[in-house]
């Protein structure tokens, strides 16, 4: 790690040194105590009470300090017992003393010579110049000591925000954290499983920094850096940690809201003194992670005015790419899944020189990522890889780390010595349905208008081409469903809009055998129209599937802050009537597919109240096999392995449909 990581780690002395501030303040106090006028009775009176102590011959002498404006007026011992009473009684004393505050000294001298005339005081007058006590120097000292204790504390707080090491004044320093070459534990390639075509144009930056003369001399350049860009999960940091490891170069890590403080110009002071860093170590790899905080398009915030703060870095960031200055040796790797939003400037030749597209993976691409997350599991022999991969279609690397996780977790739950198939098809489960609500209490009528619903949509799917081909349906509730149907969607680059309508229609059954077969509809199926309705404006508002809104798009990519419709009002309307037109034709389709297949119907839904989760298997057993069966051995092939590694039983409480 970095010497600022091995700083972070030292003992801080901020409480040693108030320890020591204490002890300095308490022996203080106790010489000003004990030492100056510990042996003395004291006292302080006004001018009218001297004057009345000097005529009746109290007064031993006067120390008077010209300088201060006060005077000490020391009493003879007899006397004391007249001014302190039971006080000179008690304490065994050297010399009473008062203290008296004088006006003028002019008509103090007056007032003695004329007491002196009198024979009423015959005692020594001194004048002097005091100088400052130890209370004195403390009560004026005492604030700047505060000061800096507090300016000390605050420094040390903020050092914690600030990258540390320096505290306020080191809050202009970058604080990114350095991997350098030879670390033990650097990824590598070998970690990042699938993503070969990104993995291939990130092996050509590696060669990059390993070989450069290999194309400075056919008078290339060597690109200045590399976007990658994908949903979230897909393995953007990893493979960055990746080509820094393959590479054996200290790599820069850090995130772009680490530029952005609420000092102005610190996020340009910190972007130089990155750069700088950089440039010492070159050649070197900078990764900034989630790059669209600072490298947010300019001008378009409507809340902020064209000089924040945020934009002052960016514009520091693009200097620093490719301004005048050279970064012989620094390749630049950022990050985001907003690309869309970023500046243009930020995105030209010369500074992104390439974009890296990071897609979820497809089906040999899950077999991977889920042998490189097995490794350290202990699995028993009837955990079949192809089977989960195909059971997880649409995850991302990091649902997949989190699918072997959870199946662990789940094992260790039922205190199992290896993780088994049903745990991994329960943790699938868990993830994409949410918990098992075992304690949910539902009535006769609601379990059998939920399997109707389910049985809806199971049957629907089965007899429509294009529709996703099914997989299991249960009706035990689940997060916040009463029922689901997993599916297995085929993985399309393009979607037709037979397609479309085919998977419209299957999302309407539910609430198509609802109607039909109980007269009532239920909320149930609101997500099923949110569904629907989302994907029906898609259709005719982007997709331009529409008879009246032909091959039109209203749909931009480029604006970020749409302040009006790109259509009028009218167009509007015509939108709204065909997406209506759209979604009744379907939902009627659907019901005339269910009026077809009653009786089947009927009996997939009392199946569901028997035993409460059926398979593919099931459902050919009552249908027959798929019209549309594609892929259905394969279908059918997973359904049977489902159905053995996760056995239903029959539920006593029947109730006929």
């Amino acid at each position: 790690m970095t010497d600022n990581n091995k700083k972070d780690n030292k003992p801080k002395n901020g409480p040693r040194f108030l320890s020591w501030l204490y002890i300095i303040l308490f022996i203080g106090l106790g010489y000003m105590l004990f030492n100056e006028k510990g042996a003395q009775l004291s006292g302080e009176a006004t001018y009218t009470e001297f004057k009345e102590y000097m005529e009746k011959g109290y007064v031993d002498n006067l120390v008077v300090y010209s300088n201060m404006g006060t005077m000490d007026m020391y009493l003879k011992p007899d006397s004391a017992k007249y001014v302190f009473g039971d006080r000179a009684q008690v304490q065994m004393l050297e010399q009473p003393m008062i203290s008296v505050g004088v006006g003028s000294l002019e008509n103090l001298q007056e007032f003695i010579d004329s007491l002196e005339e009198s024979g009423q005081f015959t005692g020594n007058v001194e004048y002097r110049k005091r100088s400052h006590t130890i209370t004195d120097i403390i009560i004026s000292v005492f604030p700047f000591v505060l000061l800096v204790v507090f300016w000390i504390i605050l420094s040390r707080r903020m050092g914690g925000g600030a990258g540390g090491g320096g505290g306020v004044f080191n809050v202009g320093k970058s604080k990114a954290r350095v991997y350098e070459k030879g670390q033990a534990d650097r990824v590598t390639f070998k970690d990042v499983a699938g993503q070969a075509e990104a993995k291939t144009e990130v092996e050509e930056i590696v060669e990059f920094l390993k070989n450069p003369k290999k194309y400075t001399d056919l008078g290339g350049k060597i690109p200045k850096g590399a976007l990658l860009v994908g949903p979230p999960g897909t393995g953007k940091t990893l493979l960055a940690k990746a080509v820094a490891g393959e590479a054996d170069v200290p790599f820069f890590s850090l995130s772009g809201s680490d530029f952005v403080e609420m000092f102005v110009g610190v996020g340009a002071s910190r972007v130089r003194d990155l750069f700088r860093q950089a440039k010492e170590k070159s050649p070197c790899i900078i990764f900034i992670d989630e790059i669209d905080a600072v490298g947010r398009a300019r001008g378009k915030n409507p809340a902020m005015g064209g000089n924040d703060e945020r934009e002052n870095t960016l514009n520091q960031l693009l200097t620093e790419m490719d301004g005048f200055g050279t970064n012989s040796g620094v390749i630049i790797l950022a990050a985001t899944n907003r690309v869309d939003i970023l500046d243009k400037a930020l995105l030209r030749a010369g500074r992104f020189d390439r974009q890296i597209h990071l897609d979820l993976p497809d089906l040999n691409e899950r077999k991977e990522v889920f042998g490189v997350h097995l490794k350290n599991i202990k699995l028993s022999q009837n955990v079949d890889i192809d089977l989960l991969a195909r059971q997880t279609p649409g995850f991302s690397g990091a649902d997949i780390a989190n699918v072997c996780n959870e199946a662990a977790l789940i094992a260790a739950r039922h205190n199992k010595k290896k993780v088994e198939r049903d745990d991994f098809l329960a943790a699938v489960d868990r993830i994409v349905g949410g918990l098992e609500k075992k304690t949910k209490v539902l009535t006769a009528e609601e379990k059998r208008t939920i399997a109707l619903h389910e049985a809806g949509h199971a049957t629907l799917s089965w007899f429509l081409e294009y529709a996703n081909p099914l997989i299991k349906v249960t009706i035990v509730p689940r997060g916040r469903a009463l029922g689901a149907a997993w599916y297995l969607p085929e993985e399309r680059q393009i979607t037709t809009k037979e397609q479309m309508l085919d998977e419209m229609c299957a999302t309407l059954g539910g609430r198509a055998a609802e109607e039909l077969f109980t007269g009532h509809i239920s909320t149930g199926a609101m997500n099923d129209l949110e569904r629907v309705t989302k994907q029906a404006y898609g259709m005719i508002a982007y997709a331009g599937m529409s008879d009246k809104l032909a091959n039109l798009c209203y749909y931009s990519s480029t604006d970020e802050y749409a302040f009006q419709k790109p259509y009028s009002d009218k167009t509007a309307q015509v939108i709204d009537e065909e997406v209506k037109t759209l979604i009744a034709q379907q939902y009627e389709r659907g019901k005339k597919i269910l009026l077809e297949h009653e009786e089947g119907h009927h009996q997939l839904a009392q199946l569901l109240i028997d035993r409460e989760v059926i398979m593919a298997e099931d459902v050919e057993k009552i249908f027959g096999k798929r019209p549309w069966a594609s892929r259905s051995e394969e279908i059918l092939d997973d359904s049977k392995k489902l159905s053995e590694s996760a056995p239903v039983t029959e539920n006593k409480d029947k109730v006929e449909p």
